[in-house]
């Protein structure tokens, strides 16, 4: 048994422990550490996704105690997928981070650690209660995160984020209740096996339970008409945090994925077999119509990307909820496409908004920004990125959408929304663009003060999150090739669950 598995987990705990213990008035030193832990994450991420790729699926026991009885961590190909994401995203984001957004409250690197640590949880986790429990540690530290710097916007978006997903958090301990109460377990691969041969009078609580679990993962994913915390929340947050808010509606994204296909999949019983296909892609083109529409209709850039979060969230569970190999692999693609497009725009916003100064991000004609053409060139190759645009790794990801949806019975509706949807986005960014750049007036910001290689260490980031979106292009073929392995295992899930519950047997059976 590896320990590699369980290190994601233990990396940022320790980091943010240690924070911790240095104070509050060492922010240098806090900054090093938080810096160090983030990089160390990558190559960690990078050496699971190896392993991942050549078929493995890591488990590993804690306490060395068996599943089902013992908590088990799983790294498959979908789990190292989503914490290489998650390492990149983080490195991005706290190096815009440590620039002057982690003076405005106590324990950011604290918060920004714990929910790190949640999130590489809910990707490990083997266990259904245990993915309650990495939601909460997520959800509490993007509390603080979402509330950092304070102010009246954010305090009121905050609330409306804590009170949606509080209530999420209850009907999660509901479903979690009632299937524990029928099955006698909560191992997600105890309960695909119980859930294969379940009694037709156990069928309707275990249906109940399934769809609650579903609204949960929708109110985390953003889904219509679950959406309602996400514009607020952030729009109103700091530029680093919101760049790592990216990832928090694939949190649910990838839930939904992971109980669909292994517990209520195809070898579930009927009742409750394939649960979310009829749910699903109806509200994910509701949502990325939603999402578009919102777009349109912004009144400024950081709540424009806000719903283009949205828009993207609908994309990939449209894929999602086509429930085949050609839909995953596209939607998978797509996520990494998305998180890391929207991630760099919420980066440029806030660059934007120090350059505009009282006029912030608002769409009215302000100053002219400093090195208008730079910031200007960035913005425009950003917004090709997120709407989709040849050649950039978005078009790519939403062809291969189109394409899956060929065999779909819903293609003319995939088709419509996809294709309306993507024009409608070029449009509000085309608006955006004109607004912010080519209607300014008045006196710029002195260039002198602003010199061109400040300007470029500023947007250092941005061009790092950008790269990866090429990354994705350049070794696009590859990536697909990885997705398209991801979703043949998780619609065939019998290697996960014999590699949970027997372990030794299947360390013994490979080469």
């Amino acid at each position: 048994m590896s320990h590699l598995t369980i290190a994601p987990l233990l990396l940022p705990l320790l980091a943010g422990v240690l924070i911790l213990l240095l104070g509050e008035r060492r922010l240098a030193a806090q900054r090093a550490l938080s810096l160090a832990a983030v990089a160390l994450s990558i190559p960690l991420a990078l050496l699971l996704l190896s392993r991942a790729a050549q078929g493995e699926i890591a488990v590993y026991a804690l306490g060395n105690w068996p599943a089902p009885f013992g908590i088990v961590l799983v790294a498959d190909r979908l789990s190292a997928f989503m914490l290489t994401i998650t390492a990149l995203l983080s490195a991005f984001a706290l190096a815009h981070a440590v620039r002057g957004d982690d003076r405005f409250g106590p324990h950011f690197h604290v918060l920004f650690q714990l929910q790190l640590f949640g999130l590489n949880g809910a990707f490990l986790t083997g266990d259904l209660f245990n993915l309650f429990v990495f939601f909460e540690v997520l959800l509490l530290a993007s509390y603080g995160l979402v509330l950092h710097g304070g102010g009246r916007a954010r305090t009121r978006a905050g609330l409306h984020y804590v009170v949606i997903n509080l209530i999420g958090s209850t009907l999660f301990l509901f479903a979690v209740g009632a299937l524990y109460g029928v099955l006698g377990t909560l191992n997600m691969a105890d309960l695909a096996v119980k859930i294969a041969t379940l009694p037709e009078a156990h069928t309707g609580v275990v249906r109940a339970a399934g769809l609650l679990l579903l609204v949960v993962f929708a109110i985390k994913a953003a889904l219509l008409p679950l959406h309602m915390w996400l514009p607020g929340a952030y729009a109103g947050t700091s530029a680093g945090v919101a760049a790592l808010f990216a990832i928090m509606t694939k949190v649910g994204a990838y839930s939904i994925l992971r109980v669909y296909t292994l517990i209520f999949g195809a070898d579930a019983v009927a009742g409750v077999q394939w649960l979310a296909e009829p749910w699903l892609l109806p509200l994910a083109l509701a949502t990325l119509a939603l999402g578009v529409g919102g777009a349109l209709a912004s009144r400024a850039l950081r709540e424009q990307i806000a719903y283009l979060v949205l828009a993207s969230a609908g994309t990939l569970l449209v894929g999602f909820g086509l429930f085949s190999v050609e839909g995953i692999s596209a939607g998978l693609y797509y996520l990494a496409h998305s998180t890391f497009a929207a991630a760099a725009l919420f980066l440029l916003a806030d660059r934007i908004v120090l350059g505009r100064g009282a006029m912030a991000d608002r769409y009215e004609a302000g100053p002219p920004l400093p090195h208008p053409r730079l910031i200007g060139g960035v913005f425009f190759a950003l917004a090709v990125l997120i709407a989709g645009l040849p050649p950039l790794a978005g078009f790519f990801g939403k062809l291969a959408l189109l394409q899956a949806a060929l065999a779909s019975p819903a293609l003319v509706w995939i088709w419509a929304v996809v294709l309306i949807g993507g024009l409608l986005t070029v449009i509000a960014l085309a608006r955006s663009g004109s607004l912010l750049f080519y209607r300014a007036h008045g006196v710029p910001q002195a260039q002198a003060n602003n010199p061109l290689g400040d300007e470029l260490s500023r947007l250092a980031p941005i061009f790092g999150l950008l790269a990866l979106g090429l990354l994705l292009v350049v070794e696009g073929e590859a990536v697909l090739n990885y997705t398209r392995a991801t979703a043949e295992q998780l619609l065939v899930p019998a290697p996960y669950i014999e590699a949970v519950l027997h372990p030794v047997a299947t360390q013994e059976a490979r080469p």
